[in-house]
């Protein structure tokens, strides 16, 4: 038999405060280990911090050598300017740096680092040696850190940090490390983030005698990013290139099928400098939101350029926090960046190798050098349902033809919802909404030197694939869902060109609202118009809304102003309504498109073909999943075992 178990005890009032303590200051020695606490977390921070310090200084080769993960030693060498005699006692000091020296200069600081702190907290923490050479000087001296003693060495122009035992003086912290194999690997991916910001700079790391990692100076970002990454990484992902006000972005965003289950790939530097930001974060996942499938993660490496003074990088001390002048500027710049980068379809670039030209169709028999029986297919710029040469929209949802024994129709399922209607309603005159699928274009034009990257229609598989051949083998496309991409895309054209109309409540919609939301929507009261939006106060915590944007009339008023004002808190609130917006365009673009079973004609094959080759991010169908699949000639050879 087991004991009873006794009843739990009563949580005991806390006990008396003792005598006062009266306010001094604390010792140097304290204060350091406190600001230790704050800059040093783990060996992969000094790492860091020293590669700061090295980049700083103008190195163009950088090793680091670690024992144990970094625990037992940590020794970063580097070719830079070294440190002249005089100043290595000083540079041991707290707050003591050659990168500031004015307020002015703290406002616009371009240096990887600025505020003093890193070499006197790992001091404090640890067993530092400071060897430096400077520029012209004629030896090198080494700093003792804990006896000040001061002696000739023999090295090259430029300075080694050694620190060696860390947190020997504060052995509670170093309980909290981890296996020296995990520790190893932070460093790497510490110094990987700075091989990243400058592929100008050599690195090396070496654990234990062993070389684990090294990046050869590189001729341009791209050589380094797959030297540092993969080559995968680069060959699945697009250049981006942007300009928008004062901000550019450049560097490389993973296309949607080489999105990860972890976000282990996500590089974002300002300045040069890697940081981690909520508006730079969303502003990223924002603009993959209707080409992810899931909870996917992207991959991307991105280098955001902006005025140092338009940002402040002394929130931390770590370093790896900003905080942004205009946050909707930046948020606005890095979303459109990446939305252009992956506009551009895709079709064909995976399988071809470079210089190879995409398969190529000739003009019907007739015309000049054309084999004769091969049909007439549409232009890639011809609208859906459109005829040749027409470009009203109007033509993109015709009245269906009545079905014919070749072509028929899934059954239609269910009547539309009250949102779709009034989505519809809302769209800008001419986009007709038909309840049943576009028909597809006739084959009555052609561009006889059309290049064809979806190569040509061979045939159509159980009513929901479309087989095609191009140059390198066998396309596989999901009709319905490259139709519905099409259709999408087609509809937020039409939305865009139209600006947002405020539909007046008759009752106006009022809700609790927090004190954040209450001071956002009094801030923001000159932007809401504008999103197609009036909140105004009905009382010290209560809102009213009292317009909403004319595509949303039939959605829910409060949690729309809810959510916008969140986003205005700190992000770029314009996403909100444009998500709600296309929410609905997805749904009518679903309705509109071909369905499963609907039997297709070879023209009508083909010219789906094209238009995915002319769409916007025809690649993915609005929910991220992928819309076609190519199968090389040599991926087929060893599905039959050719050639073996």
């Amino acid at each position: 038999m087991s004991a009873p178990l006794s009843p739990p005890t009563a949580p005991q009032p806390p006990a008396a405060a003792g005598p006062r303590r009266p306010i001094r200051e604390l010792p140097d020695e304290l204060i350091s280990q406190i600001a230790a606490g704050e800059v040093v977390e783990r060996p992969a921070s000094v790492v860091r911090e020293l590669l700061d310090n090295a980049l700083d200084a103008g190195a163009r080769q950088i090793t680091v050598r670690l024992s144990a993960g970094g625990v037992r030693l940590i020794s970063i060498e580097d070719d830079g300017l070294g440190i002249p005699r005089e100043e290595l006692s000083v540079a041991l000091r707290r707050h003591a740096t050659s990168k500031i020296a004015s307020l002015s200069e703290l406002e616009t600081v371009g240096t990887m680092g600025f505020r003093g702190e890193a070499l006197a907290a790992i001091n404090a923490i640890a067993e530092l040696t400071l060897v430096s050479r400077a520029t012209g000087a004629d030896a090198a001296h080494a700093l003792d850190g804990r006896t000040g003693e001061l002696r000739q060495v023999a090295r090259n122009t430029g300075t080694t940090v050694e620190v060696r035992e860390l947190f020997y003086a504060t052995p509670a912290r170093r309980k909290f490390l981890k296996t020296d194999a995990t520790e190893l690997a932070h460093c790497i991916e510490a110094t990987r983030r700075h091989a990243l910001a400058r592929p100008d700079v050599g690195f090396a790391v070496w654990h234990e005698g062993k070389l684990v990692e090294q990046w050869r100076a590189a001729a341009d970002r791209d050589q380094r990013l797959a030297d540092a990454l993969s080559n995968e990484f680069v060959a699945q992902s697009v250049a981006v290139s942007h300009v928008g006000g004062a901000v550019r972005v450049v560097g490389r965003a993973g296309i949607p099928d080489a999105a990860r289950s972890r976000g282990d790939q996500q590089f974002f530097y300002v300045n040069g400098r890697f940081v981690r930001d909520k508006v730079l974060s969303h502003a990223v996942r924002s603009a993959y939101e209707d080409v992810l499938h899931g909870q996917r993660q992207p991959v991307y490496a991105l280098y955001l350029e902006i005025d140092p003074a338009r940002v402040d990088v002394n929130v931390h001390p770590t370093k790896i926090e900003v905080r942004f002048r205009d946050g909707r500027e930046v948020h606005q710049a890095v979303r459109h960046a990446i939305e252009d980068a992956l506009a551009a379809p895709r079709a064909g670039e995976a399988a071809l190798p470079a210089g190879t030209p995409f398969f190529k169709l000739q003009a019907p028999a007739g015309t000049a050098g054309s084999p004769a029986g091969m049909p007439r297919w549409s232009q890639p710029s011809m609208q859906f349902g459109a005829e040749r040469g027409t470009g009203d929209a109007a033509a993109m949802w015709p009245t269906r033809p009545a079905p014919t024994a070749a072509l028929r129709d899934a059954p239609a399922d269910g009547a539309e919802n009250a949102t779709v209607s009034s989505a519809r309603e809302a769209m800008p005159a001419g986009a007709v909404y038909a309840r049943q699928p576009a028909p597809l274009p006739s084959a009555d034009a052609v561009r006889d030197d059309a290049v064809w990257p979806l190569g040509r229609a061979l045939a159509q598989l159980q009513g929901v694939y479309i087989l095609a051949e191009n140059s390198q083998g066998l396309i596989i496309v999901d009709m319905h869902a490259a139709h519905e991409r099409i259709v999408y895309e087609r509809l937020k054209v039409q939305l865009e060109g139209a600006a947002i109309t405020s539909q007046p409540l008759l009752i106006p919609a009022t809700f609790a609202a927090t004190p954040q939301e209450v001071a956002t929507a009094e801030a923001c009261a000159a932007v809401l118009p504008s999103l197609g939006l009036e909140i105004t106060p009905f009382s010290p915590r209560t809102l009213a809304v009292r317009a909403v944007p004319g595509t949303l009339a039939d959605g829910d008023p409060v949690e729309l102003a809810r959510s916008v004002l969140a986003e205005l808190a700190h992000h770029d609130a314009s996403t909100v309504v444009q998500r709600a917006q296309n929410e609905l365009l997805s749904t009518m673009a679903c309705h509109g498109a071909v369905r499963a079973n609907r039997k297709l004609t070879v023209d009508e094959m083909n010219a789906l073909l094209r238009q995915m080759e002319a769409t916007e991010r025809s690649d993915q169908c609005n929910h991220g999943r992928p819309t076609w699949r190519q199968l090389s000639i040599r991926e087929l050879d060893g599905l039959f075992l050719r050639g073996r």
